[in-house]
């Protein structure tokens, strides 16, 4: 393994006792190191109705984030295609391509609240998982239920402010193939009427998909020849389903003439593993405010954090995701970054930390970068 870079998918977390405002300060600031520690990518989330979560227009967090750095590509992980239309989207990229070209990754993705669509792949990973680890050790945990979200009153909520009265979200691999059209100049309406997005159409946007299994996200990415990015990091006990799928539906394009994945992984690292989950004190509470469907909260300190009190309900609803954060020394976290990359065979991996206090997360990535490029890798930018 060599060259696998690193990137970084930012949720613009608000911490206990600050503002949105200090969160896109920091992390603008978070981006503006990330190209300096050799990050190749920094993705922005979009997320709506989250107290803790301030990202929810990646483009004009984007826009922003342009102007702050130089070098580093800059994109969505994910737009929510659910809520918006193939124009709106060619439109909002078109305008960041044009002041800062050939920079940005157009990642796209099925949720805003539509049900999930049924597996289109073998539901079955072909690596084999035993007793929940796979032959290198990597911890695939078993399948955790979304279906309480989807109809939870918030979610509920969500859609109806997102979506005109009486729209109807499009049929997303129709979308994705307007987009793809409207960008190439192709676009033709069932009446032969032709559109051109100005500025959007011929943009130097580097498109990906990102899915959470083998379905219709992983069968889009595929068939178009586009890049995917598997959710290790949301979803972990699918990720081998993810890749593997998108693998199996790949058919080569202009834009890849073989797969490229990504794969995103939780990450707190420090100076000694007692100090990184110390800082990480915060993520269970985190991770059990967005799965009960109220929304994630502001993200706790450690000794808020150990105020709560956990229910064998609480714990079930997160432990996959605390089995599955990757949190320790800088060597210990790139050990489990490389058995993540070497089961799923990822081109690139992408990485999410969040701690309470900003300069510890700023130490986490830097102490990362360090310690992958002192194993050989370059952080390329790809």
């Amino acid at each position: 393994m060599s060259d696998i870079a690193l990137g970084v998918l930012d949720l613009v977390p608000v911490s206990s006792g600050s503002t949105p405002a200090d969160a896109l300060r920091n992390s603008i600031d978070l981006a503006r190191q990330a190209e300096r520690f050799g990050y190749a990518r920094y993705w922005f989330a979009e997320h709506h109705l989250n107290p803790g979560v301030a990202g929810t227009s990646p483009a004009v967090v984007l826009g922003l984030t342009a102007s702050a750095t130089s070098t580093i590509r800059l994109g969505s992980g994910a737009l929510q295609l659910g809520h918006r239309t193939a124009l709106s989207t060619v439109e909002e990229f078109g305008l960041l391509d044009a002041l800062h070209p050939g920079r940005f990754d157009l990642g796209l993705g099925r949720s805003g609240g539509r049900p999930p669509a049924e597996p289109t792949a073998a539901s079955e990973p072909v690596t084999p998982v035993v007793d929940g680890r796979t032959p290198n050790g990597l911890v695939i945990p078993p399948r955790f239920s979304f279906r309480h979200l989807l109809g939870s009153p918030r979610v509920a909520l969500q859609r109806k402010l997102l979506l005109l009265p009486g729209a109807e979200a499009q049929d997303y691999a129709e979308q994705i193939d307007d987009i793809l059209a409207l960008l190439a100049g192709t676009y033709r309406s069932a009446e032969g009427v032709e559109a051109h997005v100005v500025p959007g159409e011929g943009a130097d946007v580097e498109v990906w998909i990102l899915g959470s299994s083998g379905g219709e996200s992983a069968a889009v990415a595929g068939r178009n020849g586009l890049r995917f990015a598997a959710n290790y990091h949301v979803s972990p006990a699918t990720v081998l389903e993810a890749v593997e799928g998108y693998r199996s539906f790949f058919q080569p394009s202009d834009f890849l003439d073989k797969p490229y994945v990504s794969v995103s992984a939780d990450v707190v690292v420090a100076e000694d593993e007692t100090t990184a989950r110390e800082l990480a004190a915060g993520y269970g509470l985190w991770v059990r405010s967005i799965r009960t469907a109220e929304g994630a909260i502001p993200f706790p300190t450690p000794r808020e954090a150990r105020a709560h009190v956990w229910s064998d309900e609480d714990r079930a609803l997160v432990q996959d995701r605390l089995d599955t954060q990757f949190v320790g020394s800088p060597g210990q976290v790139a050990d489990r970054l490389e058995q993540l990359q070497e089961a799923t065979g990822a081109d690139e991996l992408l990485l999410t930390t969040i701690t309470h206090d900003h300069t510890d997360r700023v130490r986490s990535y830097e102490l990362l970068a360090r310690e992958w490029r002192r194993r050989g890798h370059s952080l390329p930018v790809s």
